[in-house]
């Protein structure tokens, strides 16, 4: 049986080797006439040929996607359906200036410095002015998140620290060691909360954003440094905006992880199949912002462990939450530095850690992961420079503020309002899915629920909620809204309130399901329907400038937008 083996083998091989001879030969034959400047030229051409064949096939973004914005850009340049499209555009642009930009009679835009500066009194009356413009009252408990509690004394204190350190910078701990040492004890606290050792890390940024923004390059320039060219961030289809962002700002590629639909976490074997050589970073999140769901970070870290490759947790939203809610009563599956695996934590000290706008936590389990955070240009003219974040000089106030929130609070205060979130939260959970023809994403552990229909357009209830002065987050892919509770919701009677009117208005819908949604409800349901994103990112960038417009409009109607880096009815950014 071997001999056979061998001869078969030495028969491949004299196989091999005349068909590689007839080839050689069949070449030979059609280059016998050709110069050796021609095959040169012929064998460049072909070698760019290839190279940009390969470039334009692998790109950050997917051939399909550009193929398909090239043909929407062709469709709209034919003159009756690219003008067609633009009006609508334009009239879309207007509604969202009169709606952002019309004023109370009386009132103008500044447009230049006043001769002579105003008195203190004359510029608090000027902001008394500009307060009356607000029309949505948070304080009652309506709003999903945005304004996490707003106690005032909590409020006074805040206000108090940060005029003491008005003026601090931590770019000069030198000239502002207070600052310094608060900053470096918000971190170490929270790594602790987070269940990190000693060689646990991290810095203060300027939000949820940045803190991901952080992470994202850190580990970009890890995989730079091993030689991949092209990191790719493996992220659940949950994943925050934030890392889109990263994604577009780093020269990464997001990869879109499935969720599993009936739970709304990612699909694990999904992120196992994805992971290749280009991989920079796995994410998970806890919880994430459309469902309120936590991600297996236990089962994504064991994958993270097995292949080498950093995992982040973004725990901005529900951070301050979930890491008193064993306290509070509530037991989750480790989900922190407990897990091994775990490289990197977000967490927001801003929202549940009640701490003034503008305040995040970056975390990481060791010293390494933060260096590639940093930014050093040690050859300046001006000096060394060293920044630890994005931003160069920052607010010591907001950091003092911060400190002084965490301290005021202490463990009890954050385990108590913890308590009362949660509960608030399992309520509104336990009554939403009693309701016919409604029903709950997935199991939310933390302090959002998300609500959906299989029987009815979900946006019209978000419609009906704003009529009754409720404003909701609105999601789509798939369309949904969701709530996310806060301290101020605990208040006596507003949970009692919200669930009392839901199942009001879902019965009144469900008289007659099938009814089309009107007013800004069917226009974001109708932005998930258009093939051309381009066109959404028109309304949107268009949205953006309308923030910054200081001319009245012509005309003024009633449109209800929100100011938060979301063009949708009602919704906001956590």
């Amino acid at each position: 049986m071997r001999l056979v083996s061998v001869d078969s083998m030495k028969v491949y091989k004299e196989m091999i080797l005349l068909y590689l001879e007839e080839g050689r030969q069949h070449v030979n034959s059609h280059c016998e006439h050709l110069e050796p400047w021609q095959i040169i030229g012929a064998t460049v051409l072909t070698t760019l040929g290839v190279v940009w064949l390969k470039g334009f096939l692998f790109q950050r973004e997917s051939l399909t996607s550009r193929l398909k914005k090239q043909c929407f850009k062709i469709i709209r340049k034919i003159p009756f359906v690219g003008q067609s499209i633009q009006t609508q555009l334009n009239k879309a642009l207007d509604d969202m200036l009169v709606s952002l930009c019309t004023l109370k009679e009386g009132m103008s835009y500044a447009q230049q410095l006043p001769s002579e500066g105003l008195s203190q009194s004359q510029v608090l009356d000027k902001i008394r002015q500009y307060e009356t413009l607000n029309e949505v009252k948070w304080e009652t408990g309506c709003v999903s998140g945005a304004v996490y509690w707003g106690d005032e004394t909590l409020t006074k204190l805040l206000v108090k620290v940060y005029g003491d350190f008005a003026w601090s910078n931590p770019l000069h701990p030198d000239i502002f060691p207070g600052i310094r040492k608060m900053e470096a004890e918000v971190v170490r606290m929270s790594c602790t909360l987070f269940h990190g050792g000693p060689n646990t890390c991290g810095t203060v940024t300027s939000g949820g954003t940045e803190s991901i923004l952080m992470a994202c390059k850190a580990y970009r320039d890890m995989a730079y440094e091993r030689g991949v060219k092209h990191p790719e961030i493996l992220a659940p289809m949950s994943v925050h905006a934030a890392f889109d962002k990263a994604a577009h700002y780093f020269g990464m590629k997001l990869v879109h992880i499935p969720l599993d639909k009936k739970t709304m976490k990612v699909d694990v074997k999904a992120m196992r199949r994805a992971i290749g050589k280009n991989t920079a970073m796995l994410v998970c999140s806890a919880p994430q912002f459309p469902h309120g769901v936590i991600d297996p970070i236990e089962e994504v870290a064991k994958l993270a462990v097995r292949y080498n490759i950093p995992l982040h947790v973004d725990a901005c939203l529900g951070g301050f939450l979930i890491v008193f809610m064993g306290k509070a009563g509530y037991h989750l599956a480790p989900f922190d530095f407990r897990v091994k695996g775990v490289t990197s934590i977000s967490a927001d000290t801003h929202k549940y850690g009640y701490a003034p706008k503008g305040s995040s936590v970056i975390m990481y389990s060791e010293k390494k992961y933060r260096h590639y955070q940093y930014f050093v240009a040690p050859d300046w003219q001006g000096g060394i420079y060293a920044s630890p974040s994005v931003a160069g000089s920052r607010p010591g106030g907001i950091i003092a503020a911060c400190w002084a929130t965490m301290m005021h609070m202490g463990e009890n205060g954050y385990v108590d309002a913890t308590r009362k979130i949660i509960s608030t939260a399992h309520n509104i959970k336990t009554e939403m899915c009693k309701i016919e023809g409604l029903f709950v994403f997935g199991d939310p552990e933390v302090s959002v629920v998300a609500m959906g229909s299989n029987d009815f357009d979900i946006f019209r209830l978000s419609n009906a909620l704003t009529q009754k002065g409720w404003n909701l987050n609105t999601l789509q892919y798939p369309s949904s809204i969701h709530i996310c509770c806060t301290v101020l919701h605990t208040q006596e009677g507003v949970a009692d309130r919200f669930v009392s009117e839901v199942r009001e208005q879902v019965a009144i819908i469900m008289k007659n399901p099938k009814e089309k949604t009107t007013g800004m409800g069917a226009i974001y349901g109708m932005a998930q329907s258009i093939p051309d994103r381009s066109m959404v990112t028109e309304i949107s960038q268009g949205f953006l400038d309308c923030l910054y417009n200081t001319e009245l409009p012509p005309v003024a109607q009633t449109v209800h937008m929100n100011g938060n880096g979301k063009v949708h009815g009602n919704g906001k950014a956590h």
